[in-house]
C-alpha cells in the first residue's frame, strides 16, 4: 500500500497538538511518527526514562505491532489509528490497576458511537466489536516507573480485500459518519482523559467503570468459550465482573472467575 494513497492522509501532528494539549489537559505530547516497530515500545522507553504521563505516540504505520497473547497487528499505512499513551496512575492502589485494561476500550468505544455514530461495543477483556466484527484492540503493559502504557490499535479505512480475517472491520466498512484520524483520535483520547481522570480521582474504584461496561458489554449475558492461558476451555454463560474485573463464568460445575482467557461469542439458534 502506497503512503501516498489519497483516500488515506496523513495525521497533522501540528492540529492533534493544538486541539489536545492544553493547560489542564491529561495529554501533555502529542508524536506522530511515520514509521516504528511498535508504540508501546517507544512509550515504554519514554516511561523507562523518566517521561511524566500524558505523552502519546501515534504510528502511520508499524512494522512489528502487537496484540494481546503475543499475537501481531498489522494494518496497510495510515489505515487505522495504531497510538500508544503512558499513564501513571500512582495515587491507585496497584491491585486495582488492571482496570485500565477495560477503562481503555469503554472510552473508545464511546469515541467511536460518538464521533462516527457506530453501535461499538465491548468484549472482555479489550476489544471492541460492531456486532461481532472486531473494529479495535487494545494492549494494556505495566512498566517500571510505575507506569501504564496504552496501546489502540483502531481499525479507520482498511478494506475488505485488506482484512487480516474474516472477523475484522473497519469504520469504513461500518460506513461510519467520519473516517477522519484526527477526529476520531482527537475524540479517543478526550473519552479516554474523561474518564481515566473520573477513575483516579476515586481511587480505582470500580464503581466508576462498572455501569456502562455491563451496558455496552457485548459479553455480559452471552453463552461463550474460553481459551485458558494453559491451553485448556471452558463453556458457560458470562455472568458479570468481579470488583478486581475478573470475568464471571457460569458453568455447569458453578462459576468461575477468569483473570485471563481468549473469549468466543458462541452463536445462540
Amino acid at each position: 500500500m502506497s503512503y501516498s494513497d489519497l483516500e488515506r492522509p496523513p495525521l497533522d501532528e501540528k492540529f492533534l497538538r493544538g486541539r489536545l494539549v492544553r493547560p489542564g489537559s491529561l495529554w501533555t505530547q502529542i508524536d506522530v511518527v511515520a514509521e516504528t516497530p511498535s508504540t508501546n515500545a517507544v512509550v515504554a522507553a519514554a516511561a523507562a526514562a523518566g517521561q511524566p504521563e500524558g505523552l502519546v505516540v501515534a504510528a502511520e504505520y508499524q512494522s512489528s505491532g502487537r496484540g494481546r497473547l503475543g499475537r501481531t497487528w498489522t494494518t496497510p499505512p495510515r489505515s487505522a489509528l495504531l497510538m500508544s499513551a503512558l499513564l501513571r496512575p500512582t495515587t491507585v492502589d496497584a491491585a486495582r490497576w488492571p482496570w485500565l485494561g477495560l477503562l481503555v476500550p469503554l472510552a473508545v468505544a464511546a469515541a467511536v458511537r460518538q464521533v462516527a455514530e457506530i453501535p461499538a461495543q465491548v468484549k472482555w477483556p479489550n476489544d471492541v466489536l460492531v456486532e461481532n466484527r472486531k473494529l479495535a484492540g487494545i494492549l494494556l503493559e505495566r512498566v517500571e516507573g510505575p507506569a501504564a502504557v496504552v496501546g489502540i490499535g483502531l481499525n479507520v479505512t482498511l478494506r475488505s480485500e485488506e482484512k487480516p480475517h474474516e472477523a475484522a472491520t473497519s469504520l469504513s466498512l461500518e460506513h461510519a459518519r467520519t473516517t477522519d484520524r484526527a477526529t476520531v483520535m482527537s475524540a479517543v483520547l478526550r473519552e479516554l482523559a474523561s474518564r481515566y481522570q473520573s477513575w483516579v480521582d476515586a481511587n480505582g474504584d470500580p464503581s466508576v467503570v462498572l455501569p456502562e461496561y455491563r451496558e455496552l458489554s457485548a459479553t455480559l449475558g452471552q453463552p461463550v468459550r474460553v481459551e485458558l492461558p494453559d491451553g485448556s476451555y471452558l463453556e458457560g454463560t458470562a455472568r458479570d465482573l468481579a470488583d478486581d474485573g475478573r470475568l464471571i463464568v457460569d458453568t455447569p460445575d458453578g462459576p468461575r472467575p477468569l483473570a485471563a482467557g481468549d473469549v468466543t461469542h458462541l452463536r445462540t439458534t
